[in-house]
C-alpha cells in the first residue's frame, strides 16, 4: 500500500512543529542541545518552529496525507555557504538566547555541509513515535530521491543517530568522512547520495 504525500503549506505549520518536536524529544542531538528532560519539553519546540519557518519560506515540506510524518527539504545551489551569515545567531535569539548550543549546532553543521555541487538537503524528517517502523520516513525520502535520480541530482543530510544512519545507508547514502562529534556530546554523520541510474 502506497503512502499519500502532499506539500505542506502555512496552515500545516503547527502540525509540522508538533511532529518534529515529538519525533526528536529523545534524539541524541536534541538531548545535547537541550539537556534535561523538563528543559527540552518546554523549549525544544521553539527550535523546531524556527526550522519549520525557514523551510516553509525557502524550501519544501512534504507531509503524509494522514499527518503522521513530515520531511523538510532545501534545494542548495552550488557554491552556497549557509554558515557565512547570521542565521545560527538569529535562530538562537528566537529560540533561547541563553543557550549557546542552539547557535553552535547551526554553525557546526554549516561548516561540514558540502558546497561544491547543487543538491537536495534533507534537513529533518519527523515521524510520530507511535508510527515508527511503518515505512513512512522511507516513503517521504524516496519520493524526493526518485526525483533526484531523474534529474541527476545528489542529496545530502546529517544523521543524528546510529539508527537513522542505518536507514539512510539502505537508501543509498554514504558517510562523507569523519563523523562530527559535538563538544561533550554525541556524533552526527554527514551523508551524501549520488543520483542512481533510472530504468
Amino acid at each position: 500500500m502506497g503512502v499519500a504525500i502532499r506539500t505542506a503549506g502555512e496552515d500545516d505549520r503547527a502540525l509540522v512543529v508538533r511532529l518534529l518536536d515529538e519525533a526528536f524529544q529523545d534524539d541524541p542531538v536534541s538531548s545535547w542541545v537541550f539537556p534535561g528532560d523538563e528543559y527540552r519539553r518546554t523549549t525544544h519546540h521553539r527550535l523546531m518552529a524556527a526550522f519549520t519557518d525557514i523551510v516553509l519560506a525557502d524550501g519544501r515540506i512534504d507531509v503524509t496525507e494522514d499527518g503522521s510524518a513530515c520531511a523538510l527539504w532545501l534545494s542548495v545551489p552550488a557554491g552556497d555557504h549557509a554558515g557565512e551569515d547570521d542565521g545560527p545567531a538569529l535562530v538562537r535569539e528566537a529560540v533561547d538566547p541563553d543557550n549557546a548550543r542552539v547557535e553552535l549546532i547551526g554553525r557546526l553543521t554549516a561548516d561540514i555541509h558540502p558546497s561544491d555541487r547543487a543538491h537536495e538537503y534533507l534537513w529533518m524528517i519527523g515521524v510520530a513515535p507511535e508510527r515508527w517502523g511503518q515505512g513512512l520516513g522511507t516513503a517521504l525520502i524516496t519520493s524526493v530521491l526518485d526525483r533526484c535520480d531523474r534529474e541527476a541530482l545528489p542529496a545530502y543530510l546529517e544523521a543524528s543517530s546510529a539508527r537513522s544512519r542505518r536507514l539512510y545507508e539502505r537508501l543509498g547514502f554514504e558517510c562523507t568522512g569523519a563523523a562530527l562529534r559535538l563538544p561533550d556530546g554525541p556524533r552526527m554523520w554527514p551523508m551524501w547520495r549520488e543520483p542512481q541510474p533510472t530504468a
